[in-house]
This record gives C-alpha cells, structure tokens and sequence, in this order.
C-alpha cells in the first residue's frame, strides 16, 4: 500500500466549532499508524503542516487544544501519534524507524486535496526536532522549518537526560559509547548539507529539559553551509513558555512561515 494513505477517517470532538478534527489511520512502510488531523472548515486551499511530537509513548502525546490552535491560523495540520501508539501497529524507536512515520505523514498532506502540494511546513517540538530535521532533508520541497525547543543530538541527549537513559539503552539498543553509530543514524546534524527549507529555531536560554546546544549546534552547522537560518531565543525561558508568550509565539511562528 502506498505511504501515507487514509485507510480509516473518524471524527474526533473539536474545541473550535471552525475547525474538523480527525482521528486518521494511514500507510507508513506497511505499518498502520494513527494520527490526528485536523481541517478549517471554510472552503478554500491550505498549506500544509506537518506537527510533529516530543516524547515517547504517553510522554508528550499529541494535544488536540495545541493541534486546533494550528489549525486555526490557517492550516491542514497532520499530527503523528508515530507507530505503536493509540492503537498504531508496530513500536515506536526514538527517531529510528518511527521516522518513517513522519515522511508518510508528509506524503498524507501532499495527497490531501485541499492541501498545496508546495507548500508543506514541518514544525518539530522537543524529540519532534530530529523527527523534523530528517523529513526536511528526505522532502526536500519542504516549505520551511520549525523547531521549538527542538532535539537535534541524540548523543547529547543521552548524556543530557539522566532520567531517560535507561529508556534510551533500551530503545536503541545500547549507550553512546558502545554503539556511537546508532546514535549518530538518529542525529540529522550530520547530514544539513542535504537540507533546503528555511528553519526557524526557538528556545529557551534556561531550557533542561532540551539544552539550547541543540540549537545553537543546528544554527552554527546552517550559518556554516550558507544556509538560511533564523532564532528566536528567550533567555528566562525553559521547555515551557508561559501562555502569553506561548500564543504570541504560535501567531509569530505561522506568519513566519506563510511568508516563505
């Protein structure tokens, strides 16, 4: 079956009487996996754009109020619950394979009928970095990029996250310093030459749980390779920015990206 096909479409309670939400079956490598998306109901063409999760498992699953809130500035928003999750086939790896759920993510807006196939955006939050990075560097149409507070060193995060290390030797099957090429297959820092659509960074000086290294090493590796770069950074921030700020950020962020 194809990558990124709807096999199963159902309505899930939406907040906003404006916006449709479904809860979406789809096609990622044989895979069936769920997700949420969400369509404005007025009639019309949308960009695309792809919102792509922290965490694993129940940690960081998607937030319908987050997706909705997306949407509502003028978006088709796809959002990966990544596979075995709410009753998705297959286990979840921390940006190993699971990637393969984000590209067929893409694919399902470029397929969307209401969705301009150029203009597709790709929004990484938290361990949503790496999963971003690679779908802008393997869909090289990819409109713009965002990452908020964004992984992009799965080695860093090993050696910055004590309480996940024991999930992480798990998952990947080992520690950095055994097996560096596992974790190096999950860092998309090796492979930005590769990468076309303009990033946005966001994150915060004061971020523990996503140092700003993350960014700071995806923003000096860009500069480098003369690509183009923007960062918003907040110096009394952490990982959670605080509601004001938080919306005044989202409106930002979607102006900065119909703008590319």
């Amino acid at each position: 079956m194809d990558n990124g096909l709807i096999i199963d479409k159902q309505r899930f309670p939406s907040p906003n009487p404006a916006i449709e939400l479904y809860i979406v079956t789809y096609i990622s490598n044989g895979l069936k996996v769920k997700g949420l998306l969400a369509e404005p109901k007025a009639e019309g063409m949308y960009d695309g754009f792809l919102y792509l999760r922290g965490g694993i498992k129940n940690v960081g699953m998607v937030r319908v109020g987050r997706i909705v809130q997306f949407a509502s500035e003028g978006f088709i928003v796809m959002a990966p619950f990544y596979r075995g999750n709410q009753g998705g086939e297959g286990n979840e790896d921390f940006a190993g394979d699971d990637r393969e759920d984000a590209l067929s993510a893409y694919d399902l807006l470029q397929n969307h009928h209401r969705v301009s196939r150029d203009r597709i955006h790709i929004f990484g939050f938290s361990r949503g970095g790496v999963m971003a990075l690679f779908t802008a560097i393997l869909r090289q149409h990819a409109r713009s990029l965002v990452l908020w507070g964004g992984v992009s060193d799965m080695t860093l995060t090993y050696y910055e996250r004590e309480d996940l290390r024991r999930m992480m030797k798990r998952v990947i099957g080992g520690t950095p310093h055994k097996y560096p090429e596992r974790y190096d297959w999950r860092t998309p820092l090796h492979t930005l030459e590769e990468l076309n659509a303009p990033v946005l960074l966001i994150h915060g000086a004061k971020d523990r749980n996503v140092s700003i290294d993350h960014a700071y090493k995806v923003e000096n590796r860009l500069k480098e390779l003369n690509k183009q770069v923007e960062s918003w950074y907040f110096k009394t921030f952490t990982h959670y920015f605080p509601p004001v700020t938080n919306r005044e950020t989202v409106y930002k962020l979607t102006r900065w990206m119909k703008s590319q």
